[in-house]
Order: structure tokens, then C-alpha cells, then sequence
């Protein structure tokens, strides 16, 4: 993203902010998917949704691609005021707050539906009101991404298969921490040039649910996909926090509750996906390999969570509590 860009998102939202309650109320979306993806699709289905509600007075334009510049640069955009959403993650997110990013952790969860208990969970609320002094309101939280899974040239089985293993992975510390737990050599590239760099092996493999690698069209450039499960995946929208309070409270209501509505269509479209892309996959040439020792993974990777220190202190077991109830 230019400075220039930047500045002019910014200053727009200033001018904006004076007569929001009479005048259009434009939005930008951004993320770095591609446009067939269930992350995507979502994002059209709330603006939609959203400019029918509001009779056009609030229009949702979204980006793919990273149109808008990449996940963390959007994420600082946010943060210092401009009028736009994005669809990231709590580990992207955990740069402003770094317990959501325990949300992120491998093999959190097994079940996407165990993340609502994660959401109605009196952490949760606390952790949220951070996001909010950190400068960000979440329009959604509930949107399932999926389970992540591998793509190399290799089958990946346990642990010592992926010794050395270059893979790609977002700039992001969990990301980081994970894969070196398993014994890999993690590289941090942006998602809309991972297919480069695989072609030009500057990295031999890459993560990211079914949907994403089949959008990507990784599957180009590497042939196996190992069914490793290692983050099963949600997306957040967060908006600036000062400029969402500035809308009318009408339009507030009408974001939280179509955003929402977005995180459960997401959620749907992810699940009722997964087989097609499997099948996509298959008649493309790639080989799935689904005997892996997840016991093992969860094994070497258990120390992941030992490796924030600036997590507040048992936060791993207050998480793990929320989740028994």
C-alpha cells in the first residue's frame, strides 16, 4: 500500500465522519483470498445483505487479491483510523493484543463448533474490550476457515517427515512457532506470491485449508496434500473502533448483526465445500494423504503454547477451561 494511499483512506474517513448520518457511508473490504473462496463469498453476502437493509445508505466494496495491500498492512491501516475492514485472524490480530492469539494455537480445537463456547466465554468478553482500546471493534468473529492442512512434494506423516521442510507460512508468531515445533523451516511470504515461490522451490511447501490452496491453484505446483489439521481456522472483520462509534446507531446495529449472519454463512459454505474440493483436488492429479499421526503432532507442538511471553500468565489453561464447560 503507497503512504499516499494511506493517507487518503485516512483522511477520508475524517471527512466522512462529519455527516455520516445523512450522506452514503462507503466502506472498503479487504482480504488477500481469491474470489471463489467461502471467505470471499461471505464478504459479498454481508454487503449485500448489508446495502439492502440500509437501502444503499451503507455500501461494502471488497478487495481480493490484497488489492488493498497485504494482511498486516491493512491491519495498521485500520488501527490508525481509516474506513476499512478486513478479513484476518487472531494471530494477525495479535499483534495489538496478544492473547487472541491463543485462538490460533495448534490443535486448539477439534470441533469448529467448540469455538462458540471460545466466543461466549467470560475470557472472550475481556479479550475483546482489549481489541477495542487496541483501536479495533470485530464486526464478526464466528466465520470458520477451516481446517489447515499441508501442500508439498512429500507425503507428510509425522513429525520427522517434515525435518528441514521449508513452509510457507504467514508473518505471524504462532505460524512461526508452530512449524518450528515440528522440526520445519518456516518462511514468511505473502500469501499472493506463494505460488512463485513454490514453482521457483523458494519454499517446497505451503498451509492453508482446501479452499484457499484450491483457489491459490497451488496444486500447480505441488502434488501432495497431507491432512495434518494443525490450526483449525476462524476469520475476524474487524473496522476502526473510534470510527464505527461515529456511525449512526442504526448502522451499528445492522454491521454487528449482518456481520453475524456473514460468520455463519462462511461457516456453511466451508463445510458443505470441503468434499468438492476434495474431489477437485483428486481429479487434478493431487494425492491426499490421511494417515497422519496427529497424537505425534499434537505431541511436538504442545510447547507452542509456552512460547508468548507476553501472554497473560495460565492463559493456555483458562482457554482449555472454556472449552470443558
Amino acid at each position: 500500500m503507497k503512504r499516499r494511499d494511506f493517507t487518503s483512506l485516512v483522511a477520508a474517513t475524517a471527512l466522512g465522519g462529519q455527516s455520516m448520518a445523512q450522506e452514503t457511508i462507503r466502506i472498503r473490504m479487504a482480504h488477500s483470498l481469491s474470489t471463489s473462496e467461502p471467505a470471499h463469498l461471505a464478504a459479498e453476502f454481508f454487503a449485500k445483505n448489508v446495502a439492502q437493509r440500509t437501502n444503499n445508505r451503507v455500501q461494502i466494496q471488497v478487495f481480493p487479491s490484497e488489492q488493498l495491500g497485504s494482511g498486516k498492512e491493512v491491519n495498521e491501516m485500520i488501527r490508525q483510523g481509516a474506513n476499512v475492514m478486513n478479513i484476518t485472524d487472531p494471530g494477525y490480530l495479535s499483534d495489538f493484543v496478544p492473547d487472541i492469539g491463543v485462538l490460533n494455537g495448534p490443535y486448539l480445537i477439534s470441533d469448529p463448533k467448540d469455538y462458540n463456547k471460545l466466543l461466549a466465554s467470560d475470557w472472550y468478553k475481556v479479550t475483546e474490550k482489549k481489541l477495542e482500546t487496541a483501536g479495533f471493534t470485530l464486526i464478526m468473529a464466528n466465520g470458520f476457515f477451516g481446517q489447515r492442512h499441508l501442500i508439498s512434494n512429500k507425503p507428510v506423516r509425522k513429525p520427522e517427515d517434515m525435518a528441514g521442510m521449508t513452509v510457507r507460512v504467514p508473518p505471524n508468531t504462532m505460524w512461526l512457532e508452530t512449524f518450528k515445533a515440528m522440526g520445519a523451516r518456516p518462511t514468511t511470504v505473502q500469501w499472493s506470491e506463494v505460488y512463485n515461490a513454490l514453482q521457483q522451490n523458494v519454499v517446497t511447501a505451503a498451509e492453508a485449508p482446501l479452499g484457499s490452496l484450491w483457489g491459490s491453484k497451488l496444486h500447480e505446483v505441488r502434488k501432495v496434500i497431507s491432512m495434518t489439521g494443525h490450526f483449525t481456522a476462524f476469520t475476524m472483520w474487524p473496522i476502526n473502533a473510534g470510527y464505527f462509534s461515529k456511525l449512526p446507531m442504526d448502522v451499528q446495529r445492522i454491521l454487528l448483526e449482518e456481520g453475524k449472519r456473514g460468520g455463519d454463512e462462511m461457516t456453511r459454505l466451508t463445510l458443505e465445500l470441503q468434499n468438492d474440493y476434495v474431489n477437485k483436488f483428486k481429479a487434478a492429479g493431487v494425492q491426499f494423504v490421511g494417515d497422519v499421526d496427529l497424537p505425534a503432532f499434537q505431541k511436538v507442538t504442545a510447547s507452542v503454547y509456552k512460547a508468548f511471553p507476553k501472554w497473560t500468565p495460565g492463559l493456555h489453561d483458562t482457554v482449555m477451561a472454556a472449552l470443558r464447560k
